[in-house]
Formats: C-alpha cells, structure tokens, sequence
C-alpha cells in the first residue's frame, strides 16, 4: 500500500469519525445508549475494510444481551479494532492509555475501564465498575495477561481483576445469581494469504518496547491480515467458584484454542455484517498472523 493509499484511507476513516461523534455523543448523554454501542462496532468494521483485515471465529460468542466477563490473550493493538468489529463491547485497559492521543479518546468513547496498576486499591475500584457493568447486562473483554505477548507464548493469566464477576453476584442493584467467564483466543495465522513465519512475527504482535509508529507503518504496508477469534467453553462463576481456579480454566482453555488454530483444527469462519446487536461475524477482506 503505498503512502497515498494509506493516507486516503485515514482520511475516510476521519471523515466517519466527524460524522459518527455527535450523535454518539448524544446518545451517551441524553439517550439509554443503544445507538452509542453500536457506533464503535461500524468504526471498527470500516478500519478492518479499508486495511484489508479479514476477521474469521470459531466457538461460540455469548448469547446476545447475556452478561460476560471475556478473558483473553493480547497481541497487539489490533486485537481492539478486531473484537470492537463483533458486537457491542468495553475493555478494561492501563490508566496510561486514556492521555494517549486519539487512542485515548476513541478509548473513551467506548466506555473502557481504566485502571491504574501501580495502586493496589486500584483493583478493588475497578472491580466495583465492571462488576456493575456487568450486571447491567454489558459484555466486558479483559486481556487477562495484563500485557501484550509475541504471539507464540501465553502469559500466566491474573486473576485479580476476575474479582469483577464477583463484584457482579453482589452489584446493589441487578446483582447476578452467575456470571458468565468467557474464554477468547486471538490469533494471526496467515498474512497475504500466507502462514505467518517466526521471523515476520514481530511485524504483527505488538509487545515489549516496540514503538508504535514503525510497527503501523509495517501493518499498512506489509499486506492483507487474518485474525482469528476462538471462543473457549464458558465458565459458570458463582458465589462459591474459586477466582484463581476460574482463571486457570480459562488460561487453559485459550492455550488450547491456540494449539488447535495453529495446527489447523479450529473450524475458522469469516465473519460476515451483522445488526450490531448480535452476536454473530463481520466481515473485512484480508489475511493475518499469530
């Protein structure tokens, strides 16, 4: 893609964002909302059309309308864009990211959780908030990591931010008899048609000290992606489930979604446009890595 190519692209990609903004706005303060979850879903299917990111998924994604706390893996920033693509959603994310610029505000504007790691009261905070998003019925991805990795090694899952489907049991209002824990693998297994190699890895995951601005520039120059989303067996957690055990469940669930997508077994289906509401694909041509 050459620079002009990628420069009109964002151009269009502005241009959606000036139209879009007033009415999400609106819908955020003076409505129930409904328009303003939806919106980001458009956004994110556009960039994934423009950029040539074909989205497939395997498993299955949590009912429409039911509650679920998703526990999955990071590999890079277009894990965001590709999720954000399915259906309504947030995400729990490091304070740091909210003063980023345009990251932070389109953050915002999809109701991210943010929190800040360097304070152990922190966790207890934002736990009190997702749980009562979770009870109010919203469908919450935390990158269950705390970080990104390579692609190629699962990180130990914390579980401490799982205390949310707790705090969800016990939300004064709307609390919850069980939450739903959602196991979510991400994965990029081929780009421009082509199985990922070890060595053009980093060109896809984004992790440790990368910058962003060259690993962005390697993305819209380097060709089309497939990103896979694998959704594990969900995990029922109530008033007497053990939140380390819960995650452990689900940290093994993901790592064998992992295994099944690189070797090939996952059934991989691309997703197709879809009323933002439900729970089913969307569609963005291209191809990708893991």
């Amino acid at each position: 893609m050459t620079r002009l190519g990628i420069g009109l692209r964002l151009a269009v990609q502005a241009l959606a964002f000036l139209l879009v903004i007033v009415p999400h706005m609106v819908s955020l303060k003076f409505g129930r909302g409904r328009l303003a979850a939806r919106i980001p879903v458009w956004f994110h299917r556009l960039f994934l059309r423009l950029f040539s990111v074909r989205v497939t998924q395997s498993g299955t994604p949590p009912p429409p309308g039911e509650p679920a706390l998703v526990l999955a893996n990071h590999v890079s920033w277009l894990d965001i864009v590709a999720l954000g693509s399915l259906r309504p959603l947030s995400f729990v994310a490091k304070s740091e990211i909210e003063g980023w610029p345009v990251i932070g505000g389109l953050a915002k504007l999809q109701r991210t959780v943010f929190i800040e790691r360097a304070k152990r009261a922190a966790t207890a905070q934002v736990n009190a908030t997702v749980g009562q998003r979770l009870a109010s019925g919203d469908l919450i991805v935390l990158f269950a990591e705390g970080t990104t990795g390579d692609g190629l090694h699962l990180l130990p899952f914390r579980s401490s931010l799982v205390g949310a489907a707790r705090a969800a049991l016990a939300a004064e209002t709307g609390g919850l008899a069980r939450i739903r824990l959602q196991p979510l693998a991400l994965s990029y297994p081929r780009r421009n048609g082509l199985p990922v190699t070890r060595a053009e890895r980093p060109e896809v995951a984004w992790y440790g000290d990368m910058e962003l601005a060259p690993h962005l520039g390697l993305f819209a120059t380097r060709g089309p992606i497939d990103v896979h989303i694998a959704w594990g067996p969900p995990i029922a957690f109530d008033a007497a489930t053990d939140r380390k055990l819960a995650t452990a469940q689900a940290e093994s669930a993901v790592r064998q979604a992992l295994r099944e997508t690189r070797g090939g077994t996952s059934p991989a289906r691309p997703t197709r446009p879809a009323p933002a509401h439900e729970g089913a694909d969307v569609s963005a041509p291209g191809v990708a890595a893991i």
